[in-house]
């Protein structure tokens, strides 16, 4: 079992203890081929993982996925979902081929980023596949800059239709990620866990507890209001070698659901 800072990883807690799931998005890992990535996944500990395509690709065909499906399995590992996935056409095509490909990679959720066009016309698909759909803000560069803007379109469609917080772009986009928490309430799907030295600069990126970000509120917050889905560390910096900075950012995470156990 890894340990860091004298924490054994195997043992700590993966937040099921207190509700949620803590995972991770493979994003993190986007340097490394699926085989590598599984291993380094497996190392930390890890059981939730939400795949991103650079570890199964959007254009592989079905008995790719299933194989991709397959060795996520073998591993231990529990797909909680896939993304993120981009909504930008306005067809139908290409919307259904996405979904196909999560519903044979056995994904119940895609964290996607949709248009103000496409978002309400994905509806038909939650409906007719049974799988969720979890809106991903990325700041004011991005059609939707926080959870809220999302929500705007959101409210009126399917519960299966939400979002994925993204705790550190709504920072980026001047709003504090408890309040983005309490807006969201029941329609928060999913959620993208960092951490940044200064509020709202993605350009200092840092390990989870080494930043402003107030993560053991937020998990106080998601413990608060029942959230059983998942959290996922989105590691963006040290691409290259990765690693160390996650195995750190998990034991601080774990540290604070042990406090919230406790």
């Amino acid at each position: 079992m890894l340990a860091v800072s004298g924490l054994d990883l195997g043992a700590a807690t993966s937040g099921d203890d207190v509700g949620f799931k803590l995972g991770i998005a493979s994003y993190s890992l986007r340097k490394f081929p699926r085989a590598e990535a599984i291993k380094m996944v497996q190392r930390l500990s890890l059981k939730y993982v939400n795949i991103k395509s650079y570890h199964l690709p959007l254009d592989s065909t079905p008995d790719q996925i299933r194989e991709a499906r397959k060795e996520f399995d073998d591993a231990g590992l529990i797909i909680v979902g896939g993304g993120n996935i981009d909504f930008h056409k306005d067809d139908d095509v290409d919307i259904g081929h996405k979904f196909e490909y999560a519903k044979l990679a056995g994904m119940p959720l895609i964290v996607c980023a949709p248009t103000k066009i496409t978002l309400p016309k994905l509806q038909k698909f939650v409906e007719e596949y049974n799988i969720k759909i979890a809106v991903h803000n990325h700041g004011p560069k991005d059609t939707f800059p926080a959870p809220q803007d999302a929500l705007k379109i959101l409210h009126d469609m399917d519960p299966r239709c939400g979002v994925c917080v993204d705790v550190g772009h709504t920072a980026e986009a001047g709003v504090k990620p408890l309040d983005a928490i309490r807006a969201s309430g029941s329609r928060m799907l999913d959620m993208h866990i960092k951490d940044m030295r200064v509020f709202g600069d993605v350009n200092s990126l840092c390990d989870v507890g080494d930043g402003v970000l107030p993560i053991a509120d937020i998990f106080r917050e998601l413990h608060k209001m029942g959230y059983t889905a998942s959290v996922n560390l989105e590691y963006e910096i040290n691409e290259n070698d990765p690693f160390l900075g996650m195995a750190r950012s998990y034991a601080y995470m774990y540290g604070v659901l042990a406090g919230l156990k406790g």
